[in-house]
């Protein structure tokens, strides 16, 4: 997240609370997988705390750089991954098969990354209000393209409406993070992908079968869903 470690400690706390207010309204076991990513998303924030910290030399480099390190895990191995399953296992059956190759996607960019992350060099350093990471990418711009591809792809390509809209507007946040600040991208992005842990909830806590207002698949309408 950008602005400081006391922004990140304030945002991995709201955040988390948010998404043990998820866990509460889990209804069914393939909920599980997206209610954990608003607390994936509140221990990045939590972690990049001490990447701050360190920069700032508050705290010793046996203590950041470590933390630097699961920071990156997380954004670059886990993320990719686990984003399009969330959302895939909560297509009807019939669906999820067309969604799985976002998720082949996502594992492929996660190895890549990841790899580029244990090789090195990687860095990081505070740019204005936020952190700059460095990571030595082959081809960096395809698989940003292709992480974006993993972790919007299966929204746009949901069976309900207020999905494919919420994918279309992580598109449009994705693509203009990255033409404010390409550096900041990996920083900024994930604040984004904060913000989204309230859609998620609101999701959790509305989006069930017989519990109004309730989207159905395909058409978009609301209410209880027709009589077999």
């Amino acid at each position: 997240m950008c602005f400081s470690a006391g922004a990140d400690l304030v945002a991995g706390a709201v955040i988390g609370a948010i998404g043990f207010d998820g866990l509460r309204h889990v209804r069914r076991p393939a909920e599980i997988w997206l209610a954990s990513l608003p607390l994936v998303l509140a221990a990045h924030q939590l972690v990049e705390a001490a990447v701050w910290l360190g920069l700032e030399g508050r705290v010793a480099e046996d203590t950041w750089r470590p933390a630097l390190g699961i920071y990156l895990a997380i954004a670059f191995g886990v993320l990719p991954v686990l984003v399009p399953v969330a959302v895939s296992v909560l297509e009807p059956p019939e669906h999820r098969g067309r969604l799985r190759w976002f998720t082949a996607v996502g594992a492929v960019v996660s190895v890549v990354l990841m790899y580029a992350v244990v090789r090195g060099p990687v860095d990081a350093r505070i740019l204005r209000l936020h952190i700059g990471y460095s990571v030595d990418l082959w081809h960096g711009g395809a698989v940003v393209a292709l992480y974006v591809l993993a972790t919007c792809g299966p929204m746009l390509f949901s069976r309900y409406r207020h999905v494919r809209w919420f994918g279309f507007g992580n598109v449009i946040a994705a693509a203009g993070l990255a033409w404010l600040a390409e550096t900041a991208f990996i920083s900024l992005w994930c604040l984004w992908a904060a913000v989204t842990s309230v859609a998620i909830v609101v999701h959790l806590r509305f989006a069930h079968p017989g519990r109004p207002p309730a989207l159905h698949p395909i058409s978009g309408r609301f209410g209880a869903p027709p009589a077999a």
